[in-house]
């Protein structure tokens, strides 16, 4: 049983201002980093602006400096291909020389103050902002200073401002739709931002907000649909972008951050698009959304496609997921304390310490809540701060984190009881309303639909998480009868969700005389998804074959491994690729092994039975065909049956046929053969090396290893293998 708090991707806030673009300025010649014609100077530097090539023009104009360094036109023309790249820390530097050599022309103390803004410098963004007194700029400057409020979170400071701009413009309606996005007013939100559209005609930047207030509103066919224009657009009007090239396969040179980039809102509409897969539950379709964005090497990400990168790729490399997710939180504590860095999405910190929760590295979360206890203060909602708390508490004092569950427990009930009564007043309130037409924020429909929707969020996402918690605590101490115990008290929210049946039927399976019970729960979850079997847990499917054995069903047994077996043969027919080698051996493919589980739990239970004969004989057939079945984690649990048949040879409590002796000792060639290049112990994902290893045979450390050492040459099926045919010939 395991708890799992869902991690949440990062969405971006809608807020922009503009930088204008710079007149037409006379250059010195270069110091000869680039050979330009004679006189074609000026013309090759606008040439290369006009082809968006930036960073050669940086490259061209930093040379430019160090022989001119007060050059006006160096240094313009510098700040504005840094802000074209995004590189707003550097930009910000070109504009604070330009207002300090040319200090006559307003335009840089505003371009200064719009890259220190864009840089997230708001403190001497704001300061900027107040050395500016041409009453030109005036319009300009408030909506700078709205920004820096909206982005320090001062909204009623942003909206007074907001107040002060001219009310026919078009930004000041965007503005105001941004405010109240900020103030959780979504609906509202929508509506501006829809006025500003027919105002301004389509913009990718607006749409993109759009999107944005119905994955909020949890409406994702809109969202999808605002999501899918920007893409359309994009791909149509920026070819040279390459989207989609690197799913395909196709290899493509980065684009950069460059404007262009930035003003399609691509990157953002791929983001959204992962997270709304992602809250759908379609993670295939998440990480396809991530790869499908214009092209950009790793060091070129913005921290928001970092973060849900690592995110999405967790189960598959969790060692790089902790890796990113580890930078942009020390990249957010520089930014913090004034020493660089860049600001990083603000669940950066909470899925970091869940993910080390959900690995079980609780010593690691616990340093890392108290390492960054003034990030947590600000990012984490007093729910996730309270579970994490909790949770820590397990390893040091298992009576405390208890404690401390059922108060959180005790809250969610009453929370829920709330809802619930909410949701009953609502249906009488509408049973007993006139027919007149209501706005959409007065029909009971819409507030009953709000009311069910919200309780269902607490329950998933909050009070399961905590029950399942609370309940682990027992489930570790191996006390099931009061693991039930606690899933009864839930039964009031919880009988209709399969993950808390899945759990109920866990807990009756493991007291070992309630398998009809136990039953009684798995059988609707597989004859739920009977046509598709393989998309249950295969321990689901072994632990209800056990329980029909065990209630003397053997028929039904029977039927569902037969079901199981035809089901991988038609998976491994239609994509060869899924069957082949993989895993944790040689050969990259994924593999199916839920009939290769049910016999393993099958052969474990006749085993610990005493019935040796028929359980090693299914735990051998298990792993048939080698090259498929045979893996880190299902040799982990074959080869305890034959060490717990080793342990009663030696003790001369059982005697075995010799047809079984010769088929033990071909089984164990054949694991040599094929498991050379399968290692017994996967590397921890914060393993400090691949090549010592914790964990060896006999050493009752799981297939992820421990803190001993073993030299990564004993690390392989085909060694233990061996090891075990040399003590089974020694009893024989």
């Amino acid at each position: 049983m395991s708890t799992h708090v869902k991690a949440r991707p990062f969405k971006s806030k809608p807020f922009a201002t503009k930088l204008a673009n710079h007149s037409l300025l006379q250059l010195a010649a270069p110091l000869g980093l680039f050979q330009i014609p004679e006189g074609k100077y000026t013309y090759t530097i606008y040439s290369y602006i006009r082809d968006q090539r930036f960073t050669d023009v940086i490259k061209i104009l930093s040379n430019e400096l160090t022989g001119f360094p007060k050059s006006r036109a160096a240094l313009s023309l510098l700040a504005y291909s840094y802000y074209h790249i995004q590189d707003f820390s550097n930009a910000a530097n070109c504009y604070e020389l330009l207002v300090k050599y040319f200090p006559e022309v307003d335009d840089y103390r505003l371009y200064y103050a719009q890259s220190l803004h864009k840089s997230g410098q708001y403190a001497a963004a704001q300061k900027a902002c107040l050395t500016i007194e041409n009453p030109e700029l005036s319009q300009k400057i408030l909506k700078l200073q709205a920004a820096i409020k909206y982005e320090t979170n001062d909204v009623a400071g942003c909206k007074l401002l907001i107040d002060q701009c001219q009310a026919e413009d078009p930004d000041t309606i965007v503005n105001q739709a941004c405010v109240l996005y900020k103030e959780s007013k979504y609906e509202e939100a929508v509506k501006k931002y829809t006025e500003a559209i027919k105002i301004m005609g389509y913009q990718p930047e607006l749409s993109f907000y759009l999107a944005l207030c119905h994955y909020v509103l949890k409406q994702y066919i809109p969202a999808l649909k605002h999501i899918a224009d920007i893409i359309e657009r994009g791909i149509r009007e920026h070819p040279e972008l390459s989207v989609g090239m690197a799913t395909e396969g196709i290899e493509v040179r980065s684009v950069g951050n460059s404007q262009t980039l930035h003003e399609t809102y691509l990157v953002e509409a791929f983001n959204l698009k992962a997270a709304i897969e992602y809250q759908l539950g379609n993670l295939e379709a998440a990480r396809e959304a991530l790869t499908d964005m214009p092209p950009r090497l790793e060091s070129e990400l913005d921290p928001v496609t970092l973060h849900n990168i690592a995110l999405m790729n967790m189960d598959d490399d969790p060692s790089a997921g902790f890796e990113k997710l580890s930078f942009l939180l020390r990249q957010q504590n520089d930014f913090e304390a004034g020493g660089g860095g860049t600001p990083s999405p603000p669940e950066t910190l909470g899925n970091l310490l869940l993910l080390y929760i959900k690995f079980e590295y609780f010593d690691l979360a616990a340093d890392l809540l108290a390492e960054y206890s003034a990030i947590a203060g600000s990012t984490l909602n007093p729910y996730y701060y309270e579970f994490i708390e909790a949770t820590l508490l397990k390893t040091s004092s298992p009576e405390e984190s208890y404690k401390k569950f059922d108060d959180l427990a005790s809250k969610h009930v009453d929370h829920l009881r709330k809802l619930t009564k909410a949701v009953q007043e609502a249906r009488a309130s509408a049973a007993t309303a006139t027919s007149a037409p209501l706005s959409s924020s007065e029909d009971p429909e819409v507030l009953i639909k709000s009311l069910v929707n919200e309780y269902d969020d607490a329950v998933v996402h909050r009070y399961i998480p905590v029950l399942m918690a609370q309940a682990r605590i027992y489930w570790d101490m191996e006390n099931y009868a009061m693991v039930e115990k606690i899933f009864r008290k839930s039964v009031e929210f919880c009988n209709e969700l399969d993950v808390w049946k899945l759990n109920v039927a866990h807990v009756l399976f493991m007291q070992e005389n309630k398998y009809k019970e136990a039953i009684s729960f798995y059988e609707p979850i597989v004859k739920k998804h009977y046509d598709n079997v393989l998309d249950v847990t295969a321990i689901v499917l072994a632990n209800l074959c056990v329980s029909y054995i065990m209630t003397s069903q053997n028929d039904e047994a029977e039927e569902l491994m037969r079901k199981i077996e035809k089901e991988e043969e038609r998976v491994a027919y239609e994509d060869p690729a899924i069957s082949s080698a993989g895993g944790t051996s040689a050969g990259g493919g994924r593999r199916t092994y839920h009939l290769c589980i049910v016999n393993l739990v099958i052969g474990t239970l006749y085993c610990a039975k005493g019935n040796y004969e028929f359980g090693i004989s299914r735990i051998m057939k298990s792993l048939e065909p080698f090259h498929k079945k045979l893996g880190t984690d299902t040799w982990f649990y074959a080869k305890r049956c034959f060490i717990s048949l080793f342990e009663t040879l030696a003790k001369h409590m059982i005697l075995l046929k010799d047809s079984v002796y010769t088929e033990i000792l071909t089984f164990f060639d054949a694991c040599e053969l094929n498991g050379r290049n399968i290692p017994v112990i996967s590397e921890s994902p914060l393993s400090p090396t691949a090549n010592m290893i914790g964990g060896a045979i006999g050493d009752g450390v799981g297939a992820q290893g421990g803190n001993r050492v073993v030299d990564a040459a004993r690390n392989s099926v085909a060694y233990e293998a061996r090891l075990l045919k040399s003590l089974f010939l020694k009893l024989i």
